[in-house]
This record gives structure tokens, C-alpha cells and sequence, in this order.
């Protein structure tokens, strides 16, 4: 993908470009819906991921063109957030890259032209936006000069989604795209910002962490990511805390509120927390292979609780758990994506075959799989035209 957005870069823009910077999706091993609740999370990076060209201008603006996209975009780094300006849909995907100018712009980040290019699915739930984000970030920030930080960073392309796209998610998968490491897991405190590598290698346990893209695509903008984000701040609002990871008391904070709804959303949050922790104590004790319950729980705990799951992933799970897989869940903000089915490797090829027959049995579009590979984090990439 390397050389080939580099080539891209020049038939689109007519010149070398300075540079090429990449940044991967991630896949999160536990902990769903609990970083806008100042809670817990363990993703890792994924081997796909975005890659871009890019060349520094000194006019002020920025634009951007990918070999996904039909449409190119040129737009002025000094605006207002991009949702307020109605871009229409074949110009959406370009409000991430101009949202992460915009926000850096405050930080001495002037114009680039970007070309941008991607081997991660869209709309399965891995993180693409993000790593798109994260991506440009490190391409502007270099090709200017300025010096920001990881954590920072990854806070700075949060705020560009939640500004200048609308969505308000927290600050997980730019945190995993910038942060991550090779061979580890990235515990990270979403109020504190601090984070730590957990040793994450399930080849050596003779176990494979598949990745199932539902071929469901998500839309998080829509309103259903929103909705769960409010209904948390609500619960939170009603019990008295600041965030739904201040509870200590689930049974007395569902005993207090009288909306089933709400004491569902609790459940699941505080729950979830604990179930990172306990991961978290698996992998460090090396007990990889003992994952596959606490997976299960919290697929059920964001089907049943926090209802963010689809057919076509309780399919893939119920399919795998049948065919012999340790443990699976959801991914993601839910409402279509991927799953992750922890198999032990003998059994990928027998679990492969149970999810890709069950969803033939329902006239579904054939699942993709990845193996998922904790892999390293956003760097600037070394490509031949550079010394």
C-alpha cells in the first residue's frame, strides 16, 4: 500500500510527495461503550489500516483526495466545524483529515495536500475514521513542525470527530491508533488518559483471534451511538456521579432509578468495567485461552443491556461457540460492524465454515475474516524516495 500511495500522490497532485504517514484500526478485546463513560478499555492495533501521502502548502488549505473516494476535496484549514456546513455524502468522508487540520490549526498547523489510502474495511467497525484521523495528524504536525504528544494527540483527533463530524465518541480508537504496540494490548484509562502494554499473543497459546466482518455496515453519525451516550449521562445525572465509572454500588444505583432502560445501560457500563479488569489479570497471568467466557458475557451484556447488537453478529457468534470457538463478541459502537471469535487453531478453519454456512442459510452476503494480529501503532512510514 506504501508505494502505491505514493505513486497515487504524484498523478494526483503532479509532485512528490514530502512524505507517508500510516495509522491502524484496532480492534478492542473488551470494554465497549465504557470510554465516554470515563471507564476502561483494552484495544489493540490491527495490520490494516490507512496510509497517507501527503505534501506540505502554505496557502491555507487543505485537500484531500483517496483512491476510495470518487470525490476530491479542497477546503480552507481556517473554518467552523465541518458538520455545521452540510457537506453533502460524497464529501463526508473528507470531514474527518479537514476536522483534524481544523482542531490543529490552534497548535500552528498550516495547509497540506493529502492522498489518502486504505486496506481496512469501512463500516465494519474497526476504526477506519480514526485511523484516518490519526493518520493525517501525524502527516500535519510533522509536515509543520509541531510537536504534540501521543496522548495529546489522539485527545486532538477525538475532538475533530466530535466537532466537525458529530460524533461523540470517546477517546478509544484514536488513543489505540496512535498508542498501540506489537504483541500487546493497551489498557487505557479513559478519564485519566493513562495507559499501559499488556503482553497480548495468543499464537503462542496456540490460539487465533479471528475478526468477522458482518458485511452489516454501521453508521454511528445516525443517532443510535448518541441516543446510548445520552442515556448514560442521564443515568449518571440521576445517581449523582460524574460518570457512569464512578458506581461502586450497582445494586443500590439500580435500585434508585425506576427506568428499566437506564438501569440496563448501568448494568452493562459497570459490568464492563469489571470485565476489562478481568481480562486484563488473564493476560498478564498468561492465561490467554481463559478469555472466551468474559468475551461471552459481554457480547449478552451489550445484546441484552445495552442493545447495540444485530443478527447478523449473534449469528456469528452462536455459530462459532457452536463450531467449537472459546469465546465471541461484538465489536465496536454496535448496530452492524465486525465480531471477534477467540478459536483455538486447529478449530479456524471448522469455525470459518459454521459462521460462513449460517449466513448462508439466511440468504446473507458471505463474512469476511482477518486474523487479528496485535500490531504496532501510527508512525511515519520509510518509503524509497526517502533517505
Amino acid at each position: 500500500m506504501i508505494p502505491r500511495v505514493g505513486a497515487a500522490f504524484a498523478e494526483a497532485f503532479g509532485r512528490r510527495a514530502d512524505g507517508v504517514w500510516y495509522a491502524p484500526g484496532r480492534v478492542n478485546l473488551i470494554g465497549e461503550h465504557t470510554d465516554y463513560n470515563d471507564g476502561l478499555v483494552l484495544p489493540f492495533a490491527l495490520p490494516l489500516g490507512v496510509s497517507v501521502a501527503a505534501a506540505r502548502r502554505d496557502d491555507g488549505v487543505i485537500e484531500v483526495r483517496s483512491r476510495q473516494a470518487a470525490t476530491a476535496v479542497t477546503a480552507p484549514v481556517d473554518g467552523g466545524p465541518v458538520v455545521a456546513e452540510g457537506w453533502p455524502s460524497d464529501r463526508a468522508w473528507a470531514a474527518y483529515p479537514v476536522g483534524v487540520a481544523r482542531v490543529l490549526r490552534e497548535h500552528g498547523v498550516g495547509g497540506a495536500s493529502l492522498l489518502v489510502d486504505s486496506d481496512l474495511p469501512r463500516g465494519a467497525g474497526l476504526a477506519s475514521s480514526a485511523a484516518l484521523e490519526c493518520a493525517t495528524a501525524l502527516a500535519l504536525c510533522d509536515l509543520h513542525g509541531v510537536e504534540i504528544d501521543r496522548p495529546g494527540l489522539a485527545r486532538l483527533a477525538q475532538r475533530a470527530e466530535n466537532e466537525h463530524v458529530g460524533m461523540p465518541s470517546g477517546p478509544m480508537d484514536q488513543s489505540a491508533s496512535l498508542l498501540c504496540t506489537a504483541g500487546r494490548a493497551l489498557m487505557l484509562d479513559c478519564r485519566s488518559g493513562l495507559s499501559s502494554q499488556v503482553p497480548f499473543d495468543p499464537a503462542s497459546g496456540g490460539l487465533t483471534l479471528l475478526v468477522v466482518d458482518t458485511r452489516a455496515p454501521h453508521a454511528l453519525a445516525d443517532g443510535d451511538y448518541a441516543a446510548r451516550r445520552a442515556e448514560c449521562e442521564e443515568a449518571a445525572k440521576l445517581l449523582g456521579v460524574a460518570a457512569l465509572r464512578d458506581i461502586t454500588d450497582l445494586p443500590g444505583a439500580l435500585a434508585t432509578l425506576r427506568d428499566p432502560v437506564l438501569r440496563r445501560r448501568v448494568q452493562h457500563v459497570v459490568t464492563e468495567n469489571h470485565r476489562v479488569e478481568a481480562v486484563v489479570g488473564l493476560l498478564r497471568a498468561g492465561a490467554v485461552a481463559e478469555l472466551g467466557a468474559l468475551l461471552n458475557a459481554s457480547h449478552l451484556s451489550l445484546r441484552d443491556q445495552f442493545a447495540v447488537s444485530w443478527p447478523e453478529a449473534d449469528a456469528a457468534v452462536d455459530a462459532a461457540l457452536r463450531a467449537g470457538a472459546r469465546g465471541g463478541r461484538m465489536v465496536g459502537g454496535g448496530f452492524g460492524g465486525s465480531v471477534i471469535l477467540l478459536v483455538a487453531a486447529d478449530r479456524v478453519g471448522r469455525v470459518r465454515d459454521a459462521v460462513t454456512a449460517a449466513y448462508a442459510g439466511r440468504g446473507w452476503a458471505e463474512p469476511g475474516f482477518h486474523d487479528a494480529v496485535p500490531s504496532g501503532g501510527a508512525r511515519r512510514v520509510t518509503v524509497p524516495w526517502q533517505p
